[in-house]
C-alpha cells in the first residue's frame, strides 16, 4: 500500500514539475519570441486603381491573437466594400520592400506580434512611414514582443509596453473621448461607450502623441503579477490612454490597445472607431 502511495505521490510531483517547466518555457517564449521565418519573396500585387490601398498585416512570431485576427477579417472586408477601399491581407513579410509599400496608402498591423520583419524589411517600412506613409496598429502590435525594434517602439508607437492585467485579465471599462483632441477628430469620434478588453499597461504616457481615447485607470485592477513575477502590480494612473495619434516624419501613426478577442470586434462602437480611424489615416 505504501508503495502505491509513493507511486501516486511521485506521479503528482512529476506532473506538477512538468506543468511548471512547460509554463515557464511558454512565458519565456512569449517574452523572448518564437523561432522566426522571414519571408523575402515579393508577392504579385494587382492593386485596384483610383481606390485607397490598405495593407493588413497579421503575421505573428509571438503570442497569436488568432480569434481576434479571424473575427476582424470579414469586418474589415465589409468596411472596404462600403468605403471603396482596396484591401490586401497577408501574413507574409515579403511585401515589405520600398517599391511595393509605396503602393499602399495605409499599413495596418492587425495584432501582429514578435520580430515579424527582417532588418531590410524594417528599414523599408521605416522609410515608408517617414516619407509620408500611414500606420494603424491594433492591440498586440503594441506589446513588448517588438522591443528589439527600437524605432518601432520608441519612435513609431511612442510608448513602451509593460504588461496587461491578469486578475482578472479582461475587465469592463468606460471609454472616454479626450476633450483636448483636435476638432478634426472629435467630429468622427463616437461618444462614451463601455467595453470589455485586455487593457494594456505601458510604462509611460505616449510621447509626442495626441490621445484620442482613454479609460479611468483607477477603476481597473492593473496587476500583472503571476508565479514568480512580483513587479507588475502597477498601472498608468487615473489617466490611461488606449488610443493615440502622432506624426512620424511626414507620416501618420494611430495606435489603439483595444482588440484582444473576437468579442471586441462584435462591439459596434469599436468597429466604428476602426473604420473612422482608417478613413482618417488615408484622408
Amino acid at each position: 500500500m505504501k508503495k502505491v502511495f509513493k507511486i501516486i505521490g511521485w506521479s503528482i510531483l512529476g506532473i506538477l514539475g512538468a506543468f511548471f517547466i512547460l509554463g515557464g518555457l511558454f512565458i519565456y517564449k512569449v517574452k523572448n519570441g518564437f523561432p522566426v521565418f522571414y519571408e523575402t519573396e515579393r508577392p504579385t500585387l494587382f492593386i485596384a486603381k483610383n481606390r485607397p490601398a490598405i495593407l493588413v498585416f497579421s503575421k505573428t512570431a509571438s503570442f497569436r491573437h488568432g480569434e481576434s485576427i479571424e473575427a476582424s477579417s470579414p469586418i474589415l472586408t465589409e468596411m472596404a466594400k462600403k468605403n471603396q477601399w482596396f484591401l490586401y491581407e497577408t501574413e507574409s513579410g515579403g511585401v515589405f520592400n520600398e517599391e511595393q509599400l509605396s503602393l499602399f496608402d495605409l499599413v495596418i498591423f492587425n495584432n501582429s506580434t514578435g520580430p515579424v520583419l527582417n532588418d531590410e524589411q524594417q528599414k523599408a517600412f521605416q522609410k515608408y512611414i517617414t516619407n509620408g506613409g500611414n500606420f494603424l496598429g491594433i492591440h498586440g502590435s503594441g506589446d513588448d514582443s517588438h522591443r528589439k525594434w527600437e524605432w518601432y517602439q520608441k519612435t513609431l508607437l511612442g510608448a513602451k509596453f509593460s504588461h496587461h492585467p491578469l486578475n482578472p485579465q479582461f475587465q469592463n471599462a468606460k471609454i472616454h473621448v479626450e476633450a483636448r483632441a483636435d476638432s478634426s477628430f472629435k467630429s468622427w469620434l463616437v461618444g462614451e461607450w463601455n467595453a470589455k478588453d485586455e487593457w494594456y499597461v505601458f510604462y509611460e504616457q505616449p510621447k509626442d502623441a495626441k490621445v484620442l481615447l482613454y479609460i479611468d485607470g483607477d477603476k481597473i485592477l492593473p496587476s500583472g503579477n503571476m508565479l514568480w513575477m512580483k513587479d507588475k502590480n502597477f498601472g498608468m494612473g487615473k489617466y490611461h490612454p488606449i488610443a493615440w495619434i502622432k506624426k512620424v516624419g511626414k507620416g501618420n501613426m494611430l495606435y489603439t490597445s483595444m482588440g484582444h478577442s473576437k468579442e471586441v470586434w462584435e462591439n459596434k462602437p469599436f468597429q466604428d472607431f476602426i473604420e473612422k480611424s482608417i478613413s482618417w489615416t488615408i484622408k
